[in-house]
């Protein structure tokens, strides 16, 4: 059988992480023929990684991938059946100060990408930047697919419909994963072997990105809601972790957690959550779990390390490049592959994926970018009924699902004085008095100011 040709546009295609995950589960693959074209601001990264991408392809168990690097975006989108995004919003620079301002005035944020101050002023002047894709995409792949891998993925993914609401979009995040590995453990430990991995676990997910919760639990006709209750149970005081985390190891430190929160969502609200404990932290007030965070086993990242990391990634990917090491057709986690394969027809696929609500998660307004399972096939991304929250956490997810909403609407509506009010809203600002909130949000529009509109600096000032 000859394997299915495929065209596959990367915006981003720079990237030194979601990039070379896509080139191994490509090499792994032996049903697709990719070409891929590798469109980045920075294009010495893109060229670099069309390189990596060779090297991908020379050890491919399928048909190889072909990559190259493109010019310019336009090249890359022309008669694109699929369009991944996965850019930087600005530079590790910008979230530094997205991180470390509020960390002056008191408020800590275990990551600042997606809501809190930090997720705020990253969607201020990313929102433009995916508007403009979004513009792109219409110009010259209006029927691709397309697939965000950008945070903050509500806002971001929000902001590509409203540019371009005929768009065949979904946003794409692996939080849910983490419990799905979870569930594989427990069935492998009743088993007493490594009979089954994520993949083989189903979950009906409801929540907004990095919010997420399940309220079902299936592994080959089974029921697994009671065992992970009674995990949850077990390993609530004491936390959990699929290995021993090495101290020392400042992956380790800055990225594994012990569960404590997730497990506490779960005792408090009776439906397990799903995202990691770094993400979950930032929805809820700050002295709940981020001001105590060493209490419940997790770290906070700094950007420092991210910076120290890119530029290690960044070496290692050079030295790939220039033909040292060895790349390996390894399949990762993640799901774009399976995905492309769905929509391609060959197969259906379900995973959890960021979409507007269209009804399928009840409780929140039609149009909402929710978090849901979604079916791909030929037929298209069609979003899979989810359900309803308990009424004291759909409460929690529709306050910031509403900001995430009147955000993106008022920076595309221009309307720069709603802004700080929205500001001055999310859980981890509303302790600050009014004055000091004010300072502080002048303070990171200003930080940030090279990537924003003249209007919003001139309301900042």
């Amino acid at each position: 059988m000859s394997a299915t040709p495929v065209t596959i546009a990367y915006i981003g295609g720079g990237s030194l992480n979601w990039a070379t995950k896509l080139m191994a589960d490509l090499a792994h693959d032996t049903t697709l023929a990719a070409q891929v074209r590798l469109y980045d601001i920075d294009h010495a990264a893109a060229q670099r990684n069309a390189k990596i991408g060779m090297r991908f392809a020379d050890v491919s168990k399928g048909t190889p991938a072909r990559y190259a690097a493109v010019p310019s975006m336009q090249e890359a989108l022309s008669g694109a059946d699929v369009v991944v995004v996965s850019i930087l919003p600005g530079a590790f620079d910008d979230m530094a100060c997205d991180v470390d301002i509020p960390a002056r005035y008191g408020i800590k944020q275990a990551v600042g990408d997606t809501v809190g101050p930090g997720g705020f002023v990253r969607a201020l002047r990313a929102i433009p930047m995916m508007i403009s894709i979004a513009e792109a995409i219409r110009a010259n792949a209006p029927r691709a697919w397309v697939c965000n891998l950008t945070n903050p993925m509500s806002v971001l993914t929000g902001a590509m419909y409203q540019a371009f609401p005929a768009i065949r979009l979904w946003g794409e995040c692996h939080e849910v994963t983490k419990l799905r590995h979870q569930v594989a453990w427990i069935a492998n430990q009743e088993a007493g072997a490594a009979r089954y991995s994520h993949r083989d676990v189903e979950v009906n997910v409801l929540g907004i990105n990095h919010f997420t919760f399940v309220d079902a639990i299936g592994l080959e006709g089974r029921d697994m809601l009671p065992a992970y209750r009674a995990f949850a149970g077990q390993h609530g005081n004491s936390g959990w972790s699929p290995r021993e985390i090495d101290p020392t190891d400042e992956h380790d430190l800055y990225f594994m957690d012990r569960s404590r929160v997730k497990f506490d969502l779960y005792r408090r609200f009776g439906i397990p959550a799903a995202a990691g404990d770094r993400h979950l932290a930032e929805f809820m007030p700050q002295g709940e779990y981020l001001d105590v965070a060493a209490d419940w086993e997790f770290t906070l990242t700094p950007v420092s390390y991210r910076i120290r990391d890119r530029a290690e990634k960044q070496a290692r990917a050079d030295a790939l490049a220039a033909g040292q090491g060895v790349p390996y057709a390894d399949r990762s986690d993640e799901a774009l592959v399976d995905q492309i394969k769905g929509l391609l027809g060959l197969g259906q696929f379900v995973s959890n994926v960021n979409l507007p609500n269209r009804g399928q998660m009840d409780g929140l307004p039609l149009g909402t970018i929710v978090e849901t399972n979604a079916l791909f096939s030929s037929l298209g991304v069609t979003p899979l009924v989810a359900g309803r929250m308990p009424d004291a956490l759909l409460a929690i997810t529709a306050d910031h699902a509403a900001r995430q909403s009147a955000l993106l609407q008022a920076v595309a509506d221009g309307r720069w004085d709603d802004l700080f009010d929205l500001f001055r809203t999310d859980p981890l600002v509303v302790p600050l008095p009014a004055e000091t909130a004010r300072q502080m949000f002048d303070e990171m529009v200003q930080a940030t100011a090279h990537h924003l509109p003249r209007d919003l600096l001139k309301e900042a000032s």
